[in-house]
């Protein structure tokens, strides 16, 4: 007997049984993103290893250690550890800039990273997200995090948590990255190796860092004051201050968050994230912030950018399971072809119908029947010879013979 092929670790099959809970995602975004103008994109799975490398950022775990890289014809592929690039990519090379502002577009889809599977994430895993493109004032920032919040909702999530932040403009924000290299010198031993490897690329990304010493160091007196510090400009300032107040206006509880950095390196300005308490640690449902020079650095126009994304695994984690839609009807008879026929009228009438492809013995049909449609379509010598179906409807158990015409009214 051969050996068998199971599935690759990281990745789960989605079976029939389940597929309604990701219909349940995929429907309610396509209903909740139409009614703010948001068209849908579907964008290559596999793009340039170059596209990433230049817009995710070659300082960041995604790039350095979970890409799925490979080489065709002397090109370097990889298949997309996340959207953001790509949707930009394709917003360039068709010429959106050219659109009347905002362009907004949303997407779903699988992702692929390298990673240690945990609750809620895999190597293969799928997101929903959104990117609006040419406004740069916080009124995006503001409708981007309110449209999350509003889709949430009507998955029927609401204990939720929104957690915003400013990371300030490329100039303000060189100063803070020299503060926090100043103060976090006599530290740098005791930071974890990744800490250590971002001290010179990308001190902030050290805000980010989830292992228990590095967080206890930040959490020090002189640290955490320059952690806390108002290092953005007022232009920056002014911009979150707007934010905050239409937020305010729109009821969106939020509360601000100084670690909050994001691990992408393309963000500036607002950055956000929605937390679930019901997730434990690994809690948060959806990130996303303000992207302003990814355009620009991906070779298009300076066109200012805001989005969010949010892993579908763990929304379908924290919503009530779907159970598997019932059959209209299930036909029961030891005659295949009138079966057949009868099947496909009433699929002709947009019912959902199936009979029994083997001809079993009636017992065993009626009791494929029974746990599988909410009418049992009885067509037995005497129906077939009268022209009528017994109509037994199997929540009910009560059963009545109708003339075969009557049958689709009746269901």
């Amino acid at each position: 007997m051969s050996k068998i092929i199971n599935v690759i670790k990281g990745t789960k099959d989605i079976l029939p049984q389940d597929v309604a809970a990701w219909h349940r995602l995929e429907e309610t975004a396509l209903e909740v993103f139409t009614k703010y103008g948001y068209k849908e994109i579907r964008t290559p799975i596999f793009e340039a290893t170059e596209l990433f490398a230049r817009g995710v950022g070659d300082t960041t775990d995604i790039v350095n250690k979970e890409m799925y890289t490979f080489e065709k014809s002397d090109r370097s592929l990889t298949l997309r550890p996340e959207n953001t690039a790509g949707v930009v990519r394709s917003f360039i090379e068709n010429g959106m800039a050219r659109l009347s502002a905002p362009v907004k577009l949303w997407y779903h889809g699988p992702m692929f990273r390298y990673e240690r599977p945990q609750a809620g994430r895999q190597r293969q895993f799928h997101q929903v997200g959104v990117e609006m493109f040419g406004i740069k004032q916080p009124t995006a920032d503001a409708e981007v995090i309110l449209l999350a919040v509003n889709y949430l909702k009507a998955l029927g999530l609401n204990d939720l948590l929104v957690e915003i932040n400013s990371l300030g403009c490329p100039t303000c924000r060189e100063a803070y990255k020299k503060k926090i290299k100043e103060v976090l010198k006599p530290e740098f031993d005791n930071l974890c190796e990744d800490c250590q490897n971002r001290y010179e690329k990308n001190p902030l990304r050290l805000l980010d860092c989830k292992v228990e010493s590095c967080k206890e160091i930040f959490e020090k007196p002189e640290i955490k004051k320059v952690i806390q510090s108002d290092f953005v400009c007022e232009e920056c300032a002014e911009h979150f201050r707007e934010l905050k107040s239409y937020l305010d206006k729109m009821g969106v509880k939020y509360q601000e968050n100084k670690l909050l950095v994001r691990g992408l390196d393309y963000y500036n300005r607002t950055v956000f994230e929605i937390k679930s308490n019901n997730l434990g640690s690994q809690n948060a449902v959806c990130g996303g912030g303000r992207y302003d020079s990814l355009v620009r650095n991906l070779g298009g126009d300076d066109v200012p950018a805001v989005g969010w994304a949010m892993g579908m695994e763990r929304l379908n984690s924290l919503l009530p399971a779907i159970d598997m839609a019932k059959l209209d009807a299930y036909i029961v008879s030891n005659d295949s072809t009138q079966a057949f026929v009868l099947a496909e009228e009433l699929r002709n009438a947009g019912k959902i119908v199936e009979f029994d492809l083997s001809n079993k013995k009636f017992t065993k049909q009626l009791e494929k029947a029974s746990k599988s449609a909410k009418f049992a379509l009885i067509l037995g010598e005497d129906e077939i010879n009268n022209g009528t179906v017994s109509v037994k409807n199997l929540e009910t158990s009560e059963q009545v013979t109708v003339q075969r015409d009557k049958v689709l009214a009746l269901i």
